[in-house]
């Protein structure tokens, strides 16, 4: 170990004996968090011929080790670090050590306050019931044929070249995969010089901001939002301008007023199922916001996340469908599709644009995963996600149904709602305060948001979105019955 060589300095010429040396570096490499708990140390050979001494020198060395507690000899195993140190030490030890564990602060000035806070979480235990944003069921999602797609381009030595560092924008045979789909569904006639893959919709927002944004320049969102967006406009320097959002989607008479008054560089909007409040932008409110767009001169950042999630109809054509002027920006994700830790999104919208975010997005993250967006396109090619998509949409209608009837049945007079036509949550406004079910749902195994990351400066909603499509219907009623129990008792 050359950690060790480093830590033990042999001076022949201190009065210390030299196997005290040893012991006592050993001693201060375990104190500092260098030499960790349960680690083996070599053996006593080994260690003599690392260090240039006898081999009885560190037989001595590990014999004092072993009285103090610091060492353990396990028969036939070796040498450890004892996982539970001894508490004192020699006090000359103890002045010569440095405190244990990796600093807690560093040691330079940074602007920590600069990056804006953003809600971080773990993987949600497997043994509580999740009222989520509206993510799909991973239990559905395909992934036996995933990975035998990966293990069928495994086998063929030509796409080795995938394993190497490859194009930033996406590997060819994706892009070309999702220019066909796109053009077929939803009426965008582009090719794959149009299209950059990113690690999801919110890398593609992300992205598309950074290219359009300065700081100071003005972005209109709607109120309520979604948060993440909101964050990495304000973190990009932008100003936002807020515009409510009804049973028609974004108030575009508003977007129109605040035009005349201000330059307006980006309006974001979720035309379809908005987050949080599930409604669908009007035909009427699309088409003016193209003509806003197009007179103002502003960029639209349009994200359809879950575009293939409909359940009352068939979906309206994408505004990026309608734009002849170039004006939208047109981002869209895999994840919702196929499982939230697949992260796949991709960013469509002319060549020119998608060279310079391409360009920048090579500088956040060299290239995408190549192997694996080979082995989703074959899965697109082959029918696969056409089949697991078609399927999914009719359980998650199923679903929806199943659970709003659980809402009007079991819970009336505690909550408000409207029937989504798609998406894979339901936007509920609570007369009950969230703030106090939220924590008494989770000691009962139920976790729902306290409502809190949907309120704006100036409104508080008291409502959250409750995810019914990764509920099976027995977790439905188990959940709405907890939900019941706490707003009966609030």
């Amino acid at each position: 170990m050359e950690l060790l060589k480093e830590l033990i300095e042999i001076d022949p010429a201190s009065s210390v004996p030299v196997y005290l040396q040893i012991s006592n570096a050993i001693i201060a490499g375990i104190r500092q968090g260098k030499l960790r708990r349960g680690l083996k140390l070599p053996g006593t050979r080994e260690m003599g011929g690392l260090l240039e001494v006898n081999r009885m020198t560190v037989v001595a060395a590990f014999q004092e080790l072993d009285a103090q507690g610091w060492i353990e000899l396990r028969a036939r195993q070796g040498t450890f670090v004892k996982a539970v140190p001894p508490l004192l030490a020699p006090a000359q030890i103890m002045r010569q050590a440095t405190p244990i564990g990796f600093p807690e602060v560093v040691g330079f000035s940074y602007d920590k306050k600069r990056i804006l806070p953003v809600a971080t979480s773990d993987f949600q235990s497997a043994h509580k019931l999740v009222f989520n944003d509206g993510f799909p069921d991973i239990r559905l999602a395909p992934i036996e044929a995933l990975g035998a797609a990966i293990r069928n381009l495994s086998r063929r030595s030509i796409n080795r070249k995938y394993l190497q560092y490859g194009g930033a924008q996406g590997t060819l045979l994706l892009r070309q995969t999702l220019a066909e789909l796109l053009c077929d569904t939803r009426g965008l006639a582009v090719t794959p010089e149009n299209i950059l893959i990113t690690k999801g919709a919110q890398m593609g927002i992300f992205i598309a901001g950074s290219v359009i944004l300065k700081p100071g320049d003005e972005v209109i969102v709607g109120s309520p939002g979604y948060d993440m967006a909101n964050i990495t406009f304000r973190q990009l320097g932008a100003r936002l301008n807020e515009v409510p959002v009804d049973a028609e989607g974004i108030d575009t008479a508003k977007v129109e007023q605040l035009c005349k008054r201000k330059k307006i560089r980006l309006l974001y909007v979720i035309p379809h199922h908005h987050n949080p409040t599930t409604v669908t932008l009007s035909p009427e409110r699309r088409m003016h916001l193209l003509h806003l767009a197009a007179q103002y001169k502003f960029a639209i950042l349009e994200d359809d996340y879950d575009y293939d999630f409909h359940y009352a109809s068939r979906p309206i054509m994408p505004m990026a469908s309608h734009d002849g002027r170039g004006n939208v920006v047109y981002v869209g994700t895999l994840t919702k599709t196929f499982a939230p830790a697949v992260r796949f999104g991709f960013v469509v919208a002319p060549m020119d644009f998608i060279q310079t975010a391409t360009y920048f997005r090579k500088t956040v993250d060299t290239q995408g995963d190549s192997f694996m967006e080979h082995a989703i396109a074959e899965l697109y090619r082959d029918g696969t996600l056409a089949r697991h998509i078609k399927k999914s949409v009719k359980l998650y209608r199923d679903r929806r149904d199943h659970f709003c009837d659980l809402l009007k049945t079991e819970l009336p007079g505690h909550l408000d709602f409207t029937i989504p036509d798609g998406g894979m949550s339901v936007w509920a406004r609570f007369h009950a305060d969230l703030k106090m079910v939220s924590p008494r749902a989770l000691e009962k195994g139920l976790v729902i948001k306290d409502g809190t990351s949907y309120d704006t400066g100036r409104i508080k909603y008291n409502a959250v979105r409750l995810g019914f499509a990764s509920l099976d219907l027995k977790e439905q009623r188990q959940a709405v019955g907890i939900l019941k129990e706490v707003l009966d008792r609030v």
